[in-house]
């Protein structure tokens, strides 16, 4: 199973296919009734996504053998997000329906059969879906289950593991939309210091405006190393400061430079060496998975936290902060 516990690897918009099997012994001929994850769509009145998946001849894709994990999102949800974008199902222009085919299958774990038992067990995480950023790579799903089943921090399942004989459908209050770095970065608890980063540092005069940059699903693409909350605790007990305003905006700036790339980078393609960051360079061990900064600081990264994919770039999260050389 790819589900990871939190600070782990994990899963935008609406299908999650079940395994249900239903023999029956029919008078005649003794047949096997076969119930997929589009049945089961249909079963609960879930319309608005069978017409979606019509119109985007996914179909035949989510008949097939799967296994799949879908998160099927209401009628209610789908009218909400063809009214924000103007959609027509029926009047469809082809970049239209390339965009509907992606968010649908960001709503599919494809290979794997997930209920929400091994959701809540492993509390939090990531996994990779069927959608594709612009380069190919497979979109990832944040999963948060403190308070209930929440995805990507904007859609709740409100009805689990509804079984069909091709994976698991689980019903869900809100369209998945295609996630940016600042989804995954918002989301996850663990990064919600760096977050008070990137917010602090456009308060001055940033070199990249941050927060509208990770936001946006057509910029970039970029490579974060995202510390954690606990990295930056750390640094400031190294630097023997309170908070991140006595260090100033224009410190905060050249420190968050070392930590972007302006390149997708996966951990696949990390090289033995130099690693050039907007801010500067730093040297990549491959082997080891660490990343040196010019004082000769170590930052460790979190194998189980690594391809965090988003349409804008891809997320490695780290546990120490790369400092500028001193």
């Amino acid at each position: 199973m790819k589900i990871i516990s939190q600070n782990f690897k994990l899963l935008a918009v609406f299908l999650l296919a079940i395994t249900f099997t239903s023999c029956s012994d029919d008078d005649d001929n003794g047949t096997t009734t076969t119930t997929t994850v589009v049945d089961i769509a249909l079963a609960n009145n879930l319309t608005s996504l069978a017409a979606a998946l019509q119109a985007t001849d996914l179909v035949t894709t989510l008949q097939g053998d799967g296994p799949f994990t879908v998160f099927a999102p209401t009628n209610a949800a789908f009218a909400d997000l063809l009214a924000a974008t103007g959609l027509d199902l029926d009047n469809l222009s082809t970049t239209e329906e390339d965009l509907v085919r992606n968010i649908l299958l960001n709503h599919v774990i494809i290979g794997e059969t997930i209920n929400s038992a091994a959701l809540v067990t492993a509390g939090s995480g990531y996994a990779s879906t069927g959608a594709t950023g612009p380069n190919g790579e497979n979109l990832s799903l944040y999963f948060n289950t403190t308070s209930g089943v929440v995805l990507n921090g904007v859609s709740t399942v409100d009805n689990a593991d509804n079984m069909a004989s091709n994976g698991i459908v689980h019903i869900v209050d809100e369209v998945i939309g295609l996630p940016t770095i600042a989804t995954f970065a918002t989301t996850n608890p663990a990064l919600s210091t760096l977050v008070d980063a990137l917010v602090y540092a456009d308060t001055g005069a940033p070199t990249v405006p941050y927060i509208e940059t990770v936001s946006d699903a057509t910029a970039g693409p970029f490579t974060v190393f995202a510390p954690t909350n606990d990295a930056f605790s750390d640094l400031l007990t190294e630097l023997n400061v309170s908070g991140l305003s006595d260090l100033g905006t224009e410190t905060v700036n050249a420190v968050l430079l070392y930590h972007i790339v302006n390149a997708n980078v996966q951990s696949s393609q990390l090289p033995n060496g130099t690693v050039t960051t907007l801010g500067g360079d730093i040297t990549a061990d491959n082997t080891a998975f660490t990343l040196t900064d010019a004082n000769g600081r170590v930052s460790n990264i979190i194998v189980s936290l690594v391809d965090i994919q988003s349409m804008n770039g891809v997320v490695h999260v780290i546990d120490k902060v790369i400092l500028t050389p001193q």
